[in-house]
């Protein structure tokens, strides 16, 4: 493996989530006091002011919807685009309450998913900033033992925290923070006990190493870190993504991605290698599937950042 190292990314690892983080505020509390219906005018609102005020969020929406469209992006795109984004995260706080009444669900992919648990050792979900990975939640609907835990940079894990402890207190213990001395050895007690351990790996900290790969046509990065966390621990890693249909519907797909648990070590690099290539190939599938789904506002082609500086 000859992966690209780290470049200009950890100024990106310097900016704050801000605009995620304040919508999310926002979202929240209208949430928690109007109720669903009401408070979807609301996200309307949202997605026209990042339209009107969000010139790089804007021109970085374009670029992407260009490709994944095969088009130029118009200004209903961009709306669609900003809207879908703003509308998952309202979404959320009621995933995060446990709210899945309130939600149409398909389930694809779920007895391979449920086949790679049977030997109680645990596996990796890879997702990414596609869809909502809160959705994954709403299969503790059907299957009570399904234990998730995310795994997160520990600056976005104090934030998420604070802000799902004041939605419900029960979610931050699901929370893994990545930078403490005993942070990998938690996440393997989380696997022996049969959990599932998720990770969004399709942004760096800053500090990791880059692997190239083809993405909507063009040349993009990818982090290794994920994928070489689930090799040194020897897991199945299975990709999730849970698309946005629109109203209250939610697609929840499943696909296996590797399996780390019987690679000798000298193979290791080349099995890391096949299993970022893989996820490069599924990104670019639902992509085009779902094309308004991507929440990554920024030139990802360019930069694969920590955050989204969706922001004016």
């Amino acid at each position: 493996m000859t992966p690209d190292p780290t470049t200009s990314h950890n100024a990106w690892a310097q900016t704050p989530e801000r605009s995620n983080m304040l919508m999310l505020r926002v979202m929240t509390w209208i949430s928690l006091h109007l109720g669903r219906r009401a408070a979807r005018s609301v996200v309307h609102l949202i997605a026209a002011y990042f339209l009107l005020f969000a010139p790089a969020s804007r021109r970085a929406s374009s670029l992407y919807l260009g490709r994944a469209l095969g088009r130029p992006a118009n200004w209903r795109d961009l709306y669609r685009h900003f809207f879908i984004f703003a509308a998952t995260i309202h979404d959320r706080v009621y995933l995060v309450n446990r709210r899945f009444n309130l939600f149409e669900f398909e389930v694809h992919g779920e007895e391979a998913l449920q086949r790679l648990l049977a030997d109680g050792k645990g596996l990796f979900l890879m997702g990414a900033h596609l869809g909502s990975f809160e959705v994954i939640r709403a299969i503790g609907r059907k299957q009570t033992d399904l234990r998730v835990s995310m795994l997160m940079h520990e600056d976005n894990a104090k934030k998420i925290n604070a802000m799902l402890a004041a939605i419900n207190p029960e979610a931050v213990q699901d929370i893994i923070g990545l930078g403490h001395i005993d942070s990998m050895l938690k996440v393997r007690e989380r696997l022996d006990d049969g959990c599932v351990v998720g990770m969004l790996a399709d942004r760096t900290p800053g500090n990791d190493t880059l692997y190239p790969v083809q993405f909507l046509g063009a040349d993009a990065r990818l982090p290794v870190g994920p994928f070489r966390m689930a090799a040194l621990l020897r897991r199945p890693v299975v990709f999730m993504t849970g698309l946005y249909l629109g109203g209250n519907r939610y697609a929840i797909h499943f696909e296996p991605l590797a399996d780390f648990s019987d690679v000798a070590r000298g193979q290791r690099d080349a099995a890391v290698e096949a299993a970022i290539t893989r996820y490069a190939a599924l990104l670019d599938h639902y992509c085009r599937k779902a094309p308004y789904n991507w929440f990554n506002f920024f030139d990802f082609w360019q930069h694969v950042p920590a955050t989204t500086p969706l922001q004016p």
